[in-house]
């Protein structure tokens, strides 16, 4: 059974299947013969079980999608966090829109406060007359 769904391995790899279309490159793939083959040295399991198959691999938007896929009550779970976890993640993005309305608000502020000291170095590049400049070191007299 897989740990997100409670469902066979291959209930999951049948659903994935009948809706291929909604599983692009970026949400799934499978592992290449080289993959599996480490994968199965690094896993002991008796000559006789284990897959046969090189196994499929989700990522985050590829669970997101199993999970709406699979009919389980564990999957619809699932499926209704992801929901929540979206609301959660637009609540936060909002709040990071207002903290950056008020960070500009702040720089317009500042930009306005320094406006006379950017204003006399600018004068003071665009002026010919260089600035009298003291001599340093001994003078002879």
């Amino acid at each position: 059974m897989t740990p997100i769904a409670q469902v066979e391995t291959k209930v999951l790899v049948q659903a994935m299947k009948r809706n291929i279309d909604r599983f692009p490159e970026d949400f799934m793939f499978q592992l290449t013969t080289d993959e599996f083959t480490d994968l199965r040295s690094q896993i002991v399991t008796s000559s006789w079980g284990g897959r046969r198959t090189a196994p499929y691999a989700f990522t985050e938007q590829g669970v997101a999608m199993l999970s709406s896929v699979l009919r389980s009550s564990r999957a619809v779970k699932v499926n209704v966090e992801i929901i929540r976890a979206f609301v959660r993640l637009r609540r936060m993005l909002e709040s990071h829109a207002d903290l950056a309305r008020k960070l500009e608000t702040l720089e317009r502020k500042y930009d306005r406060q320094f406006k006379v000291v950017f204003d006399a170095i600018r004068e003071i590049m665009n002026s010919d007359v260089p600035p009298k400049r003291r001599q340093i070191g001994f003078h002879s007299s």
